[in-house]
């Protein structure tokens, strides 16, 4: 049974805090908004794409980056909202290539519709750039095998599950997520972190994307 199987390693089970910070940049049309966008810091990119995320854990899934929300209930540019609304972020592996995806979809549509710079926002309706500012720190959960792993994934805070599937992935420049490495690496069930990989974390809430987790690692212990 895939529960006797030791791990080579132990999975050591991490969470984090995380805070807003202002970062005092500020954009009033399209123009503005390209420009900051490529310089502004990756956690401020991060934060804005993952915002709703992160403080609506049970709410439903997919929410519109702000982003897309701006351009679309400020400027009134319904398509390029469209467009930004669409970008499938678990296709990206760093903030640096989703920050390129982003420049890339508002330049083209500025190229198309010149117009659309030119729109400005209301006073106090400008885009503040917030960046996420996460403390990374240790929990007492440590997973030797399977079994192990599958208990404890029932006990810790979503915020655990959250750094594990997203942060670690994205903002750490990891192959995949958390989970899926260790089960390869240190398990050799290579089907099984297949098949967590395969999932989409952003079509689920935190709490959904517990349960499945729960029970693709369960059905693995029968």
């Amino acid at each position: 049974m895939e529960n006797l199987v030791k791990a080579k390693e132990p999975f050591l089970f991490y969470t984090r805090v995380h805070l807003s910070e202002l970062t005092g940049l500020k954009a009033s049309n399209l123009e503005q908004l390209l420009e900051i966008l490529k310089t502004a810091p990756g956690a401020s990119i991060y934060h804005h794409t993952h915002r709703f995320l992160q403080q609506h854990q049970y709410l439903s899934p997919e929410p519109p980056n702000d982003f897309a929300y701006w351009v679309t209930n400020v400027l009134g540019e319904i398509e390029l909202g469209e467009r930004l609304a669409s970008i499938d972020t678990v296709e990206f592996i760093s903030v640096r290539d989703l920050r390129d995806k982003i420049i890339q979809i508002i330049e083209q549509y500025v190229e198309e519709v010149p117009s659309a710079a030119l729109r400005f926002a209301r006073k106090n309706e400008e885009f503040y750039f917030i960046k996420s500012v996460s403390f990374v720190l240790p929990t007492n959960y440590v997973a030797r095998d399977l079994a192990e792993f599958a208990g404890i994934l029932g006990k810790i805070t979503l915020d655990s599950i959250y750094f594990h599937m997203f942060e670690a992935r994205l903002r750490l420049e990891k192959k995949t997520n958390d989970f899926s490495l260790w089960i390869e690496d240190s398990l050799d069930n290579k089907e099984l972190a297949r098949r967590i990989a395969r999932l989409d974390p952003y079509t689920h809430t935190l709490d959904d994307l517990r349960k499945k987790l729960i029970g693709l690692v369960s059905a693995c212990l029968k």
